[in-house]
C-alpha cells in the first residue's frame, strides 16, 4: 500500500463517498438570532394589542358600540396568538419528517382473471 491511499495522507478537501457534505444552506438559524427575531415578533404583537385597548377607550363614545367590542376582543385574544407564534421556532424542519417507507405490493399470487367479479 502507497502511502498516498493511506488513511493518514488523504488529499485536503478530498472526502469518502460515504461521507454527507453539509450545505450552509441546510444549517440551523443561530439560537440568539431565532430567539431575537422571536421576541421582535412578540413585542410587535403587544404593540398591536396596546393600539386595540387605546383604539376601544378613544373610541367608545364616538363610534358606534361593535367596533371597540372587536378591539377589545382582539386585544384579548391577541397574547394567546402571540405566544404560540413566538414559541413556534426553531422545531420547523425543511427535510423530509417521513417515518415510513413506503413499499410496493407485487402481484398476488392467485389468479389474475377474478378481480372485479368478472369471470
Amino acid at each position: 500500500m502507497s502511502s498516498r491511499t493511506s488513511p493518514g495522507n488523504r488529499r485536503r478537501g478530498a472526502r469518502p463517498e460515504q461521507d454527507e457534505v453539509q450545505r450552509i444552506t441546510s444549517a440551523p438559524e443561530p439560537l440568539a438570532e431565532d430567539l431575537a427575531r422571536r421576541q421582535r415578533r412578540y413585542l410587535a404583537q403587544m404593540g398591536i394589542r396596546l393600539l386595540c385597548f387605546a383604539g376601544a377607550f378613544f373610541t367608545w363614545g364616538h363610534l358606534p358600540v361593535a367596533v371597540p367590542i372587536v378591539l377589545l376582543v382582539a386585544a384579548v385574544v391577541l397574547p394567546y396568538v402571540a405566544v404560540l407564534l413566538a414559541n413556534a421556532g426553531r422545531e420547523r424542519r425543511d427535510e423530509d419528517t417521513t417515518f415510513m417507507t413506503y413499499r410496493e405490493l407485487g402481484p398476488g399470487s392467485g389468479p389474475h382473471d377474478q378481480l372485479g367479479g368478472r369471470p
